[in-house]
């Protein structure tokens, strides 16, 4: 099967310090697929490599049958691989709905109205802020504002750059819960997170960056099941 997100030798740095070394990794349709690493590993940069936010040095980057190799990030998005950024990065100064709307301004907009009702049926606690300045809210209604403004792009892949950060446990819950309810609905998810346990809990396959390279990709399984992986490259 041919895979949704297809990354090959994917190089990238800032300046001239290399920080992804050759990074291989795929997405299939209708996966969970996570992306673990240490802080300093190299995610963030993958992330915004990707998504066209920083240029690749070489590599190839193909998503649903399309070259997006260097191409400028609004191409990105109306493709389809939409991502949800660490830290939330919504609209302090705008109302909830406003930050809502963004998201459908380059993909979706002719749904739009659907789609604010389908992720306010997601996110109930949304439709009672809906008026509401986004930043005066907490964080974790912050980061629900954050993954509904993604769904209104109607995403073929989300990717979910540390979702829990910050959160309390309880919220941590709640967000896992919301990544497997996703997952069921159809939705390809590239979830990148630091919290190890509930990730391989809803992933099926799982990678992990050390220092820009990829030091194994597997299943979620074989990785939680052998304690000699769990002690080399996750601490547990």
């Amino acid at each position: 099967m041919t895979p949704l997100l297809d990354i090959r030798q994917l190089r990238a740095g800032y300046g001239r310090v290399e920080v992804l070394r050759g990074v291989d990794l795929h997405v299939g349709e209708g996966e969970i697929v996570v992306l673990l690493g240490s802080n300093g590993a190299g995610k963030s940069t993958l992330n915004n490599t990707i998504c066209g936010l920083s240029q690749a040095w070489s590599g190839e980057v193909q998503f649903d049958g399309q070259n997006l190799y260097r191409k400028h990030y609004r191409q990105v998005v109306q493709s389809g691989l939409i991502q949800v950024p660490e830290g939330r990065r919504i609209f302090p100064n705008l109302s909830v709905r406003e930050n809502l709307e963004l998201g459908s301004f380059t993909r979706g907009r002719p749904s739009r109205a659907r789609n604010l009702e389908r992720v306010m049926e997601i996110f109930p606690r949304l439709r009672e802020r809906i008026d509401q300045h986004a930043g005066t809210m907490s964080g974790g209604e912050q980061q629900m504002v954050a993954i509904a403004r993604g769904l209104m792009a109607e995403p073929k892949l989300l990717i979910l750059d540390e979702p829990s950060l910050g959160l309390s446990p309880m919220l941590v819950e709640e967000m896992f819960t919301l990544i497997a309810r996703l997952h069921r609905e159809g939705l390809s998810i590239l979830l990148v997170e630091q919290n190890v346990g509930q990730s391989l809990e809803v992933a099926q396959r799982a990678y992990v960056l050390e220092n820009g390279t990829v030091r194994f990709s597997g299943s979620s399984a074989e990785l939680l099941a052998s304690d000699a992986l769990r002690r080399a490259y996750l601490g547990m």
